[in-house]
């Protein structure tokens, strides 16, 4: 297996549901749907490109990184639809100041898609861990495959199957389970499960449904032995992304090749981030990711 040198970048473009508007001393203005909200942001080390922003609601954040609360301007429903191509999903103000998803992932998505959609032979198995509110089990599945998504929180598996309602899809193939992701995944080593590609978007740190303590760079190396035991070398993919640390997307590329390596095919790593729809277009980063793609793919 080959570790390509270079560094990529991802960016997510403006779509027609979702906009970043500007950003600037600490904070960005984003746009979801006919909504507009203003969120902090670290890494916005600039000066605003507007004079003024107007929003309908805007997360203050607390005293420590987790804490933090909404204040509206304007009445902003609990939820309300939003869509990318084929597929729609609920937005949500939640209590961790994202918006119910991470717009950042739509290159994600768009790979995804096309590997799926590109794919000869059986309808490929795809297994996705962390899997949050469902998105990209969405389009796995509306491009063909079958999918197992696998969170620990059941509220987001509620949320999940509420977007499957929301775009028509309550007919494709998802299993949606309520698991440690760890667990889950050295049993299906241990039945002799085989998956076509795999998706992880761990936590820095969480806890499955009984308790379970997840660290992310404690057991991060043995999640991807178990991911290399339910891969083949005629497997479609691999995606890690890795949100709000302080690490280098190089580390986990070679952790991925490590465990991956006699699989052959390609690594890939950089960082994901954000264009600003304002005349600079300032990019917002947003995390590290690293992709294995296998040799047929």
């Amino acid at each position: 297996m080959s570790i390509d040198p270079k560094l990529e970048l991802l960016i997510t473009e403006p779509w027609p549901d979702f906009e970043l508007l500007d950003s600037g001393n600490g904070r960005k203005l984003e746009r979801y749907g006919k909504y507009r909200f203003i969120r902090p942001e670290p890494q916005a080390l600039w000066q605003p490109a507007l004079a003024e922003w107007d929003a309908d609601a805007e997360f203050v954040p607390g005293n420590t990184e987790d804490t933090g609360k909404w204040q509206f301007s304007r009445k902003v429903p609990d939820a309300w639809p939003l869509e990318r191509g084929d597929i729609r999903f609920w937005g949500a103000c939640t209590p961790f100041r994202h918006l119910a998803f991470f717009p950042d992932m739509a290159p994600q998505w768009d790979f995804m898609r096309r590997r799926i959609e590109g794919a000869e032979g059986d309808q490929p198995e795809i297994l996705n861990l962390f899997g949050y509110t469902g998105l990209a089990s969405l389009i796995c599945a509306d491009a063909g495959a079958k999918v197992t998504h696998v969170d620990a929180s059941k509220k987001a598996i509620t949320a999940a199957v509420e977007n499957q309602k929301l775009s028509g899809m309550t007919d494709k193939p998802i299993r949606w389970l309520v698991e440690d992701a760890g667990k889950f995944l050295a049993r299906e080593v241990r039945r002799g499960r085989k998956y076509q590609g795999l998706i992880l978007d761990p936590p820095k740190y969480g806890r499955g449904p009984k308790g379970e303590v997840w660290k992310l760079f404690e057991q991060l190396p043995e999640l991807l032995q178990l991911c290399r035991q339910v891969l083949d070398k005629d497997s479609l993919f691999l995606i890690l992304t890795v949100y709000a640390i302080r690490a280098s997307s190089i580390a986990f590329a070679q952790a991925v090749q490590e465990a991956l390596g006699d699989l052959g095919g390609r690594v890939t790593f950089g960082e994901m981030a954000i264009r600003e729809s304002s005349a600079r277009g300032n990019l917002i980063p947003t995390a590290l990711f690293v992709r294995w793609e296998g040799a047929n793919a």
